[in-house]
């Protein structure tokens, strides 16, 4: 008999429209209640409803749950406080412009960027990393690693015809209407239609004017040949963008290929080589990132000795591991320094990716080895953060 009174009650709930917010129920079907941000839960929901406390210092709920209260989180040594943990919101820690405090390990992290068709919900900060969100109908982000909000799509004017919607990744294509594609020269004549019936047709030539005149169903085929001209036309221009872009790309290639056989061929004696799958010479040193290699904020105990001052044999078990490392080698570290995919995919048509990769890192300013076993611990490569024979990092996480 209960088994069917909270049958009812479950259907009585569902047909009146009241959602419930927590997603749980009692065992009578009464809705869970969610704890407040500020409070844990202390009873779990179950035959009575969710009995919640307030989270003691140390702890903190940033919004409504049915989670306990979670360990306050504390900023690594060196790093600024900006405000302390109360019972709804964690420690806030300063990195420098363009990280965030990664808080499962204790490290500042380069901040992420939102890719085409997202746009920026909130920025990267003492609060975390950035947070992304895809662009809903009627908005649009057309660029990479963007900054700003989803924009509002533009909407063609009664002058313009529609080529392409809006796609969360592009905004409105939208053409002139008054295009003289469809235009008939002076003089000339259509043949003339038969009536049909009690159909009157006026004249196709006006002898006045010298004109031909349209029906309402030309008038009505010309708009639509004209809408087909356009969108042709669009599919050309897209084309021939792409098969521009191809070029530019080979050629870029071309160059830098070229760049690296010179270099080989010259006297310089710092110029890294690789060889490729193809028998060229790439020069590492001309694979230049125009990221800046930030680090975090340096304390007295991070270690600031340069990495191109490390032992040879060293760098060579730190390349030995990078490269054996399989889901988490040279190239998830790469992109942890700051590196593009595009790059990262250039050095691994080499033989030594990871020596390839660490050589041209270590020219640039700043690849010290606190900042490289910052990355490796991102990764989680605590056997190559040994190897490098870093210093404790001086990070606790409560």
């Amino acid at each position: 008999m209960s088994l069917w009174i909270i049958c009812a009650l479950l259907l009585l709930q569902v047909s009146s429209g009241d959602a419930c917010a927590s997603g749980q129920f009692t065992e009578s079907g009464q809705c869970c209640s969610l704890c407040p941000a500020g409070f844990g839960v202390a009873v779990e929901c179950g035959k009575e409803d969710t009995k919640c406390k307030p989270c003691p210092q140390g702890t903190f709920s940033p919004s409504e749950s049915l989670e306990p209260c979670l360990q306050c989180t504390t900023c690594p040594r060196g790093v600024p406080m900006v405000a302390s943990c109360s019972a709804a919101e964690d420690t806030q820690c300063e990195c420098d412009n363009g990280f965030f405090l990664l808080r499962s390990h204790g490290l500042c992290t380069p901040c992420s960027k939102c890719s085409r068709g997202e746009g920026l919900v909130r920025k990267c900060g003492p609060k975390g990393d950035v947070k992304c969100q895809i662009c809903g109908p009627g908005t649009f982000s057309e660029e990479h690693g963007v900054t700003k909000p989803c924009q509002i799509c533009t909407k063609c004017s009664d002058s313009e015809v529609e080529i392409r919607h809006c796609l969360p990744n592009s905004d409105t294509l939208c053409m002139d209407k008054k295009l003289h594609i469809l235009s008939r020269p002076d003089g000339s004549r259509d043949p003339p239609r038969r009536p049909t019936g009690e159909e009157v047709i006026e004249e196709d030539f006006s002898p006045a004017t010298g004109t031909p005149k349209f029906s309402p169903q030309e008038e009505g085929d010309s708009n639509n040949i004209l809408v087909y001209v356009s969108v042709l036309a669009a599919v050309v221009l897209g084309l021939l963008i792409y098969v521009a872009y191809k070029c530019w790309r080979t050629c870029k290639q071309k160059k830098a290929l070229s760049k690296a056989r010179a270099a080989e061929l010259g006297t310089a004696p710092e110029g890294e080589k690789l060889q490729s799958d193809s028998g060229v010479f790439l020069d590492s040193h001309s694979l230049q990132d125009n990221q800046p290699s930030k680090g975090t904020k340096r304390d007295s105990k991070q270690d600031n000795r340069l990495y191109i001052n490390l032992a040879p044999h060293r760098q060579e078990e730190v390349q030995r591991l990078l490269q054996e490392g399989g889901g988490r080698g040279w190239r998830q570290l790469g992109a942890a320094l700051g590196y593009e995919p595009e790059q990262l995919d250039l050095f691994g048509r080499g033989e030594a990716p990871a020596h390839t990769l660490l050589s041209n890192w270590a020219q640039k300013e700043g690849s010290t080895l606190g900042l490289l076993c910052s990355a490796l611990a991102h990764i989680e490569r605590p056997d190559v953060v040994t190897a490098l024979t870093c210093p404790t990092q001086g990070v606790s996480v409560v």
